[in-house]
């Protein structure tokens, strides 16, 4: 719980744009002590929890880190409580990279982050991964159990924040298509950091991210915790790993039924850790 909360609070910190100095004057504390929190060296006296909880504008369960949220992240939450299967149930063409890259052919920890009904990950596991899998949907998490119940394979799946959860476990494979919007521009350099860190030797990165294109229009989907990637932005993340493929595609889309087009960048990196 103690790194949970040293993190949130840095977190929410960040997020309301406060320094330490000024969250400690507003507790009436020192920024030794604020500094202390966050560095996982202390924690905060449980009486400081209701005002923490009011400054930083967050729950005292998430600042916690026991839920996820407190109001409706996705735009795919209603979207997924349906019968039918929003996206479908046949996997991403990005996934048969996956096999090319890493096939199956021994124990392969793969992490699927913003699973969304399950699709993909259901498709891993059914190909011999051990696949963990998130997303911040209580519908779509329901619907990624019942895929792999049907299918017959296990994933282990949960629900968390992209913004929030953090690894803590090292895996060989980390996938996700169409998710990393999620993210806030201010947060990428410490996520994408926390990723590679819990990333085995030889391990992969295969990733999607929707970019902005000043002559594509904007989609019809009103996504109000959606953020702005560019062409490139992704791959200074990776400047120290091995880079598969860096390439970016335009493709008509008709998911909210009504025609669009998007701009996607895609990442396959390798964290190569010897030439040996």
């Amino acid at each position: 719980m103690k790194e949970k909360l040293a993190r949130n609070i840095s977190i929410y910190r960040k997020e309301r744009g406060l320094t330490q100095e000024e969250l400690a004057k507003i507790l009436g504390l020192s920024f030794q002590a604020v500094s202390k929190w966050e560095n996982g060296y202390t924690m905060p006296d449980i009486s400081l929890l209701p005002q923490l909880s009011r400054t930083l504008e967050v729950s005292i369960d998430k600042l916690l880190g026991y839920v996820s949220q407190d109001k409706t992240i996705t735009i795919y939450e209603e979207e997924y409580k349906t019968q039918e299967y929003y996206w479908g149930t046949a996997p991403n063409k990005v996934c048969y990279q996956v096999l090319q890259f890493m096939p199956p052919n021994k124990h392969i920890k793969l992490l699927d982050i913003g699973c969304g009904e399950g699709k993909d990950a259901v498709f891993f596991a059914r190909n011999g991964y051990d696949v963990t899998a998130f997303d911040v949907s209580d519908a779509g998490i329901e619907k990624t159990k019942k895929l792999a119940e049907k299918i017959g394979v296990h994933v282990n799946v949960f629900k968390a924040d992209i913004l929030d959860y953090r690894l803590d476990t090292h895996f060989d494979v980390i996938f996700s298509s169409g998710v990393l919007h999620y993210i806030k521009p201010e947060f990428r350099k410490e996520i994408f950091g926390n990723y590679k860190q819990y990333t085995n030797p030889n391990g992969l990165h295969i990733f999607n991210v929707f970019v902005n294109k000043p002559f594509i229009a904007p989609p019809p989907e009103k996504e109000p915790n959606a953020y702005k990637w560019y062409s490139g932005e992704l791959l200074t993340h990776y400047h120290d790993w091995f880079i598969e493929d860096s390439s970016e595609v335009i493709f008509d889309c008709n998911s909210s039924g009504i025609p669009h087009k998007h701009a996607m960048t895609k990442i396959i990196a390798q964290k190569i850790t010897s030439l040996g």
